[in-house]
C-alpha cells in the first residue's frame, strides 16, 4: 500500500484485514514524504515500510522504479493507492495490478489538484446533488484508468466540505475493501 499523509485508507484496510473480513494482506507500506502519520499504523501493525521521498527524488521515472523495485522484492500482487499524491509512471508488469480510491465519481473532480478538501470544495460549488468516490486501476495519468466501481452519496443542502468529505470517506470505508477482496479472489483463479 502506498500512502502520502494520515494513512486513515490504510488504518481502514489494517481494521479489516484485522477482523479477517479483508481477504487480502498487506504486506508493505510506502511513503512518498518521511514525515506522513500513516507510517505509524504500519508500525503498529508489524508491516514493513519505507520511504521514497518526493523532495529528495524529483525525477518520475526514478521515483516510481523505487516503490515498483520495492513492491517486487515483496512479490506483491496489487499495489494499492490510500491518499497517494505523487504521479506514478506505471511499468508494464504492474499493469492493471495499481489501484485508486478518488473521494469524487470519476470522471468528474477528478486529475491534477483534486485531492481531499479540494475536491468537496468543488463538488459544493458547483451545486451537485451527488458526489461519492471511485475505485479505479491506476495509469500514468492523475484519477485516470479503467473505473473498477463507484460508490454515490447524497449531498446534502446543509453540507460543509468537511461533512460531505466525512460521508465520502465512510462509503470508501465500504467501498475499497469490497473491491480488494473481489481482485483478490479474482487473482485467485
Amino acid at each position: 500500500m502506498l500512502i502520502s499523509g494520515s494513512g486513515t485508507t490504510l488504518k481502514n484496510l489494517l481494521d479489516w484485514q484485522a477482523s479477517r473480513k479483508l481477504n487480502a494482506e498487506i504486506v508493505l507500506v510506502g511513503s512518498s514524504t518521511a514525515d506522513a502519520t500513516g507510517l505509524q499504523f504500519a508500525a503498529e501493525a508489524g508491516v514493513p515500510a519505507f520511504v521514497v521521498d518526493y523532495r529528495e527524488v524529483r525525477e518520475e521515472e526514478e521515483f516510481s522504479h523505487r516503490f515498483f523495485e520495492r513492491c517486487r522484492e515483496f512479490s506483491v500482487d496489487y499495489v494499492v493507492l490510500g491518499g497517494f499524491l505523487r504521479k506514478l509512471r506505471i511499468p508494464s508488469d504492474f499493469d492493471r495490478r495499481v489501484v485508486n480510491i478518488h473521494p469524487s465519481l470519476i470522471p468528474a473532480f477528478a486529475g491534477k489538484g483534486y485531492y481531499g478538501r479540494r475536491v468537496h470544495e468543488a463538488v459544493l460549488r458547483q451545486g451537485c446533488r451527488v458526489s461519492g468516490c471511485t475505485v479505479h486501476y491506476v495509469d500514468d495519468e492523475f484519477d485516470h484508468g479503467p473505473i473498477i466501481d463507484q460508490m454515490a452519496v447524497r449531498v446534502e443542502a446543509s453540507d460543509t466540505p468537511q461533512t460531505l468529505a466525512a460521508r465520502v470517506f465512510a462509503a470508501e470505508c465500504e467501498l475499497y475493501p469490497l473491491v480488494i477482496n473481489r481482485l483478490a479472489a479474482a487473482r485467485a483463479f
